[in-house]
């Protein structure tokens, strides 16, 4: 997927969970921020960034902040993007050759992120977006999630009518050697991972290649649910 209108600055501050400060051309500027997670290892103080001009009518911001360099690592933190990465993905037959795919589709209580159909097979896609990264270790998640324990409780089910069902953990960053569940700060996530893996559930893992400008699904990643 790709951005324009992009700006490179420098962050200051986040006041909430929605907003943060930074600097841009010399001027200060308030920005939403479109991923409300903690992030508190990317967002420091004079991190750089990049921020896309958005002119939406009504919005009190005129950026949404989309990247931070993370050291040498430029980290996608918009929580959009791994859906609409993913979707492109699917259209030019990553891992897949659909049939038919459709976006957020009710199964359950849950509203799981792709259904397609290949042939007789009928498939379940739930994507995780992750930009918590350790020593080249990505993790997810980087708060406790209900939610997402929900979801993958809702995927055993499916596999156990008989549907295919898969977790695609987006990595939104390059050069990662593995991904693992975060079990400090979710342990009832991870311990339900490891789970839905043994019920059949099927867990993927890919990097991404990041620009200022562009995010793109590259390589599949090790795995480590234990």
């Amino acid at each position: 997927m790709k951005y324009d209108n992009i700006k490179e600055a420098i962050f200051l501050s986040r006041p909430n969970r929605f907003i943060a400060e930074v600097i841009t051309e010399g001027k200060k500027e308030t920005v939403h921020v479109k991923n409300t997670g903690r992030c508190r290892e990317l967002l420091v103080p004079g991190a750089r960034v990049y921020i896309q001009k958005c002119d939406k009518a009504g919005r009190k911001t005129g950026y949404d902040l989309i990247s931070v360099y993370k050291g040498d690592m430029l980290v996608n933190m918009d929580s959009q993007a791994p859906n609409k990465a993913v979707g492109e993905w699917l259209l030019k037959g990553g891992y897949f050759s659909p049939d038919v795919i459709k976006a957020e589709c009710t199964y359950k209580s849950s509203r799981i992120d792709f259904y397609i159909e290949e042939g007789e097979r009928r498939i379940f896609i739930e994507v995780k977006g992750v930009t918590l990264e350790n020593h080249r270790a990505a993790s997810f998640p980087d708060a406790p999630t209900e939610r997402g324990t929900k979801h993958l409780r809702e995927l055993e089910s499916a596999v156990d009518e008989g549907y295919e069902a898969y977790v695609f953990f987006v990595v939104q960053m390059k050069g990662i050697i593995y991904f693992e569940p975060n079990r400090e700060n979710d342990p009832e996530f991870s311990a339900e991972l490891c789970r839905a893996c043994e019920k059949g559930v099927k867990i993927l893992a890919y990097d991404c290649v990041i620009t200022k400008e562009e995010m793109t699904i590259d390589k599949e990643i090790e795995i480590r649910l234990k």
